[in-house]
């Protein structure tokens, strides 16, 4: 299952997808989707795996979706938002709805949708000086997988979302309930895999059904409901093209990816100054 993009590896009963793509710090492509999605079917449906633990390579576990290739696809209108969209979200919620347990280990960035990826496995290891965010609205981007109100509660969504706020550290993070563990710089994979041994040995039949049993309970309060209502939130939005939006993509266009990003954090320089 090893590919340019992903790493898989099984190892006494537990399964590791890395994340390899360092030289754009994990940026999640289509590719990327496609190729962890397939990995995760393949997952679900091997005996000899118990636990599935999801990691990144390099400096960053994500800085989320890639931009670049967000910005050649040339995506418009309802119909072909809803298309991608809906893929996206598939993906995201994917190691939440995994019906074996999933761990996912974080150092240094996790944005936009790589945070959403992250706090939807079933535990969150961050490691000291990794930065959560969701600078989706800096440009009038959407949230596609609504997760955090669910982890986080109301108002810290309210905060981090409607703020964009990208520097959301470890210990933070924690303390908002969207991570499980903070551990010490380069110990977040060995953390990890001492709780997936411990969860491997279960039997795997009540793994399975306790995890569902949780999922479940958000079920019935409306979780799968608020997601699907969000994503027709989110198709609604992009097809509109907000004005912020739309300037990002005019100047990616024209000046490149790096200049559009610029423009993007200057517009907010000022409140990143006046941060302690």
């Amino acid at each position: 299952m090893d590919s340019d993009i992903i790493q898989v590896e099984r190892d006494n009963r537990v399964a590791v997808i890395t994340l390899n793509r360092p030289e754009r710090l994990n940026a999640i492509s289509r590719e990327t989707i496609r190729a962890v999605m397939s990995a995760m079917d393949e997952l679900e449906n091997d005996e000899t795996v118990a636990v599935v633990i999801l990691r990144g390579t390099g400096r960053a576990f994500s800085a989320g979706m890639d931009l670049k290739d967000d910005s050649s696809a040339g995506v418009s209108g309802e119909d072909g938002w809803r298309e991608v969209l809906s893929e996206d979200l598939s993906f995201l919620t994917r190691f939440w709805h995994f019906p074996k347990p999933t761990i996912a280990v974080v150092h240094g960035f996790c944005l936009a949708a790589a945070c959403d990826l992250a706090i939807g496995c079933d535990i969150t290891i961050a490691e000291e000086g990794a930065y959560f965010g969701k600078p989706e609205l800096k440009f009038g981007s959407v949230i596609t997988a609504m997760m955090m109100p669910w982890l986080a509660g109301p108002k810290i969504a309210k905060e981090l979302l409607l703020g964009a706020d990208d520097r959301v550290g470890a210990e933070r993070a924690l303390a908002v309930g969207l991570v499980n563990h903070v551990v010490p710089s380069g110990e977040g994979f060995v953390f990890a895999r001492d709780m997936a041994e411990r969860m491997a040995r279960m039997d795997d039949d009540a793994l399975r059904l306790t995890k569902e049993a949780i999922n479940k309970s958000f079920d019935i309060m409306g979780l799968e409901k608020a997601l699907a209502a969000n994503l027709d939130l989110a198709v609604e939005i992009e097809a509109m093209e907000t004005p912020s939006r739309a300037r990002f993509k005019e100047i990616a266009r024209t000046e490149g990816l790096q200049a559009a990003l610029n423009w993007r954090e200057s517009r907010f320089s000022k409140d990143r100054n006046e941060k302690p």
